[in-house]
C-alpha cells in the first residue's frame, strides 16, 4: 500500500530540526551585536530538500493534506529567515545625573533645576521606570551640596500642585539645601506655579514670575466619588466589615455622613494652616491675615500677585538666571543642568513639562482612584 510520507524523510528532517543545529548566530558574524537577535540562521544547507519533499510528497491524484501544507509555509518561512537577524536598538536605562552646560562661560555655576508637572513621589512609567520627581530633586541637591563651584540654584517651577506631602517634601529639601550650602535660590514661574507649585516657590529666597504666569491658589483640596446610585441602578450592592465606624469613611460606595465630613475638614484645615504658615515664612513682609485673605483658593495672574506680594517681581526665567548671578556675586558663570542619559537639553527651556491641571494629567498621583475604590488624596493643587 502506498504511504504518502516515508518513515525515512520524517526520522531525517527531524535529525536536521534539532535545536542544537538550529539556533546557531555564530555562523552569521552580522548576528554577533549586542542588540542583534539570531532568527535560524544556522539551519544545515541539506534541510531544505528534505523539508521540501515533506511539503510536496502526496500520492498521485490527491491534493495535498493540512500537515503537508503547513510544513510548506513552514519551508517558505525558514528560507526567508535563513541566516538573517534582527537588530533591536534598545534605549539605554535610566542612569545617574550627568552635569550638563546649557550657557555661559567660566568656572562657577549657576544649577538650573526643575519641577514640572504634577508633583508627586510617584515613579516615571516608561519602557523603563526612571526616578520620579521627589528622587529626582533629592539627587539633584545632593550633588549640588558636594559641588563648591555651583554658586546659585535657579528653581524653574511649571506645575499646579500634587499631594500634600510630596509638596513638603520638596519644599523641606529646599529649605536644608539653603541651611547647609547658604547660597541663594531664586524661583522662577513659568506657565503655572499654582497650590504646591507656589508651595515649593516659598523655599526661595526671591520668587519671579512672568506676566502671564497663573499663581496662588493657596490651598487644600481632597476629591471623593460617590458611587452608591450608580451601582443600585445595575443591581451591586457593596458590604465592608470594619472594626470601627470610620473605618471606610471617604468610601466611594456609600454617602458621607456629615460627621466625616467634619473630621476630613478637620484634617484639611490643618494641611491649610501648615500652607499659610509656609506662605508666611515666604513672605515675612505680609501680615497673617492679609495673606490669609488672598488664601481662598484663588487664582492670580503674574502681575496680580505682584500687586498682592506674593511674588517678588515680575520678569523671565533669562532675568532669573542674571538675578541669581547678581545675588552670588558672580560677573560670570556658566548655566548647568543635571540630566539623565539619552535626555537632550541645548537652552534653559528644554525639558520644559507644560502642566495640564484636569483630571487626564493627574494618572501619577492616582486621582482616579477614588472611583475604582481607592482611598482619596490629599492635595495642595490647582484644578479648575
Amino acid at each position: 500500500m502506498p504511504r504518502s510520507l516515508s518513515d525515512i524523510d520524517r526520522s531525517a528532517a527531524a535529525n536536521d530540526l534539532r535545536p542544537s543545529a538550529s539556533f546557531s548566530a555564530l555562523k552569521n558574524p552580522q548576528c554577533n551585536s549586542a542588540n542583534t537577535l539570531p532568527v535560524f540562521s544556522g539551519l544545515r544547507p541539506r534541510i531544505w530538500p528534505q523539508l521540501l519533499r515533506l511539503a510536496t510528497k502526496r500520492n498521485v491524484g490527491q491534493a495535498p493534506d493540512v500537515w503537508q501544507l503547513s510544513t510548506g509555509l513552514l519551508v517558505l518561512a525558514l528560507a526567508l529567515m535563513q541566516a538573517a537577524c534582527v537588530t533591536i536598538n534598545l534605549p539605554p536605562g535610566p542612569g545617574a545625573l550627568e552635569e550638563h552646560k546649557v550657557s555661559g562661560t567660566g568656572k562657577d555655576k549657576v544649577l538650573l533645576m526643575d519641577v514640572s508637572g504634577v508633583i508627586s513621589s510617584e515613579n516615571k512609567d516608561g519602557f523603563y521606570s526612571s526616578p520620579g520627581m521627589l528622587a529626582t530633586v533629592k539627587e539633584e541637591l545632593e550633588r549640588a551640596a558636594k559641588d563648591e563651584r555651583v554658586k546659585a540654584i535657579v528653581l524653574r517651577i511649571n506645575s499646579p500642585g500634587g499631594t500634600v506631602t510630596a509638596s513638603d517634601i520638596i519644599y523641606h529639601e529646599l529649605r536644608n539645601f539653603k541651611t547647609s550650602r547658604k547660597i541663594p535660590i531664586v524661583a522662577s514661574i513659568m506657565d503655572v506655579g499654582a497650590s504646591g507649585g507656589y508651595y515649593i516657590a516659598a523655599a526661595a529666597d526671591t520668587v519671579l514670575a512672568h506676566p502671564s504666569s497663573v499663581t496662588g491658589s493657596i490651598g487644600v483640596i481632597m476629591l471623593t466619588v460617590n458611587a452608591r446610585g450608580l451601582l443600585e441602578k445595575v443591581g451591586v450592592e457593596t458590604n465592608a466589615v470594619t472594626s470601627g465606624p470610620r473605618k471606610d469613611m471617604g468610601s466611594p460606595f456609600r454617602a458621607m455622613l456629615p460627621e466625616e465630613r467634619a473630621i476630613f475638614q478637620g484634617v484639611i484645615d490643618g494641611f491649610y494652616q501648615r500652607f499659610l504658615q509656609v506662605v508666611q515664612e515666604g513672605r515675612p513682609g505680609m501680615n497673617g491675615e492679609t495673606i490669609k485673605k488672598l488664601a481662598d483658593g484663588r487664582i492670580y495672574s503674574g502681575e496680580q500677585a505682584k500687586a498682592a506680594g506674593l511674588v517678588d517681581d515680575i520678569g523671565s526665567l533669562d532675568d532669573a538666571i542674571d538675578l541669581a548671578k547678581k545675588k552670588a556675586g558672580l560677573t560670570d558663570a556658566k548655566v548647568v543642568t543635571y540630566r539623565r542619559p539619552g535626555e537632550y537639553q541645548n537652552n534653559v527651556y528644554s525639558r520644559l513639562v507644560a502642566p495640564a491641571p484636569s483630571l487626564a494629567s493627574l494618572a501619577n498621583v492616582d486621582l482616579l482612584s477614588v472611583v475604582r475604590g481607592g482611598s482619596p488624596q490629599f492635595m495642595y493643587l490647582w484644578m479648575p
